[in-house]
């Protein structure tokens, strides 16, 4: 007797998860097998493998939970493990730039990430909306472009990469990117996308709210570690500013896959 259609799909997405998480793990071996020896007071270092693990954590739990939740959200939990499956894989490189550079940053390996990630989130609150039918493209796209400003901005202030072309300090750059940040704050807590999370349901309601924490309280990070980085912040170096950022992307992008999952289980 052949599987009915239901059962097929529940199959080939199991099949689909075991090669994935399969692959992870292999991934995991590979990586792992040319790392250096890590010191007990190396509290850089230590950040780093903790965000790695975690991440790769994060990752097979979304994967696996996406098989139970309702339907409308399964695409919102394959994004959050997308976020962190992406995370899990930038992390196991810049782990090693940093302990190998005795406390040198990871920078290009971060903005490549955030430039990834950073996005894929903003695509959570559309999927959100859209999920009761009220996300419109230009919601998607004023958050994506504001997105993708704030961390141009970022990379470029922190950098150098524009020196000698587009000759602007660090802390214009900084500016700039505050700019976009704002943007999107505001469209969270006074805009278009405010207005239409409040017509969701508690579910959906309760992960926009908590999203919109996230992204004001958590990415608020961010701009604190670009000071440390300029040499802003008296007293603060590339050692401190990698484990703030370190603990930033664990709770950025874990607890934000956290929320959805969350709302997802209790959602009816």
């Amino acid at each position: 007797m052949g599987l009915n259609k239901p059962n097929l799909n529940a199959t080939r997405t199991k099949v689909a998860l075991s090669a994935l998480l399969a692959l992870l793990v292999v991934g995991t071996q590979t990586v792992s097998a040319a790392t250096t020896v890590l010191a007990s007071n190396d509290w850089v270092g230590i950040s780093f493998w903790i965000a790695t693990a975690m991440m790769l954590a994060f990752t097979v739990f979304f994967l696996v939970e996406r098989q139970n939740v309702p339907d409308k959200w399964k695409t919102s939990m394959t994004v959050a493990a997308l976020v962190t499956g992406v995370a899990w894989y930038h992390y196991t490189y810049m782990r090693e730039v940093a302990i190998m550079a005795d406390g040198g940053s990871p920078l290009v390996y971060r903005y490549i990430d955030w430039l990834i990630t950073v996005p894929l989130q903003v695509v959570e609150f559309y999927l959100i909306l859209a999920a009761i039918g009220v996300g419109t493209f230009v919601m998607f796209r004023n958050l994506m472009v504001a997105s993708i400003v704030m961390l141009v901005a970022g990379f470029f202030g922190e950098s150098g990469a524009m020196d000698g072309t587009l000759e602007l300090s660090a802390t214009v750059w900084w500016v700039i990117g505050m700019l976009g940040w704002g943007y999107i704050l505001y469209e969270l807590w006074s805009g278009d996308v405010k207005e239409a999370s409040e017509s969701g349901s508690p579910g959906v309601q309760y992960a926009f709210n908590a999203m919109r924490m996230i992204v004001t309280v958590g990415w608020a990070i961010y701009p604190i570690g670009y000071l440390m980085g300029a040499g802003t912040i008296d007293g603060m170096g590339a050692d401190d500013m990698n484990i703030l950022y370190n603990v930033a992307d664990l709770v950025n992008k874990g607890a934000f896959g956290m929320m959805i999952w969350y709302a997802a289980k209790h959602d009816e």
